[in-house]
């Protein structure tokens, strides 16, 4: 081979070396975006979404929606809207799951909740991603709600014998657009966050439950 040959050879090879280093460092480091998130929402004080909760398994399918209220510390309400009227409110201590129709309330201590919306009431002020999630890591196989989101995948720390796998999607702004439960069972419950409103003045008495008259007050989660 020529020295211009060679020289030729070289000058391709080095600029595909640099067109490949320049695309992994152009790619998002996971840790990175975990980061990113957890910055986010810790210096949050309240925020208030749009959710649409999607449930599929044993042959039952599901889809349910209404607005989540979080605020720092703790402290969540979950109006459910569609296609039937339910209320989820935890006060950072002591949660209630209502069922209008049943006329019946459940009360529960929200530190021993496995409902898997509990560890969304302390989103605000204490998310890690990278700590909760064990083997953090990107799943680009997975398609996204939206085409722009990426998506992470991790299995929740204390939470192995009911959940396979979490999926997480990120907005490029850093907020959560989506979680999606892989059960033990087989089952999925996804759940969707749209118009998201931050640090909004949410006032004390939307975290409090009165029980409502003619209600019968049960002990436990709802399946105990």
């Amino acid at each position: 081979m020529s020295f211009a040959s060679r020289s030729r050879q070289f000058v391709f090879l080095t600029g595909l070396w640099f067109a490949a280093a320049s695309i992994g460092w152009a790619l998002p480091n996971v840790r990175l975006v975990a980061q990113a998130v957890d910055e986010h929402y810790n210096r949050l004080q309240s925020l208030q979404a749009d959710f649409v909760e999607i449930y599929q398994g044993a042959g039952i399918e599901r889809n349910e929606s209404g607005i989540l209220w979080l605020k720092k510390p703790g402290k969540m309400r979950w109006e459910y809207r569609s296609p039937e009227e339910k209320l989820f409110v935890g006060d950072g201590r002591n949660g209630w799951f209502y069922l209008p129709a049943e006329k019946q309330v459940h009360r529960f201590s929200l530190a021993k909740l496995e409902d898997l919306r509990s560890p969304l009431a302390f989103l605000l002020g204490k998310t890690k991603l990278e700590k909760q999630l064990q083997g953090l890591s990107f799943a680009p196989e997975v398609r996204a709600w939206k085409s722009e989101d990426s998506v992470m995948r991790g299995l929740p720390r204390g939470m192995e014998s009911r959940v396979q796998e979490v999926l997480v999607e990120v907005t490029p702004e850093h907020q959560i657009a989506r979680i999606l439960i892989h059960a033990v069972d087989d089952s999925f419950t996804e759940y969707r966050f749209s118009n998201q409103k931050e640090d909004l003045a949410l006032p004390e008495a939307k975290f409090r439950f009165t029980l409502p008259p003619g209600s019968e007050l049960v002990e436990g989660e709802v399946g105990n």
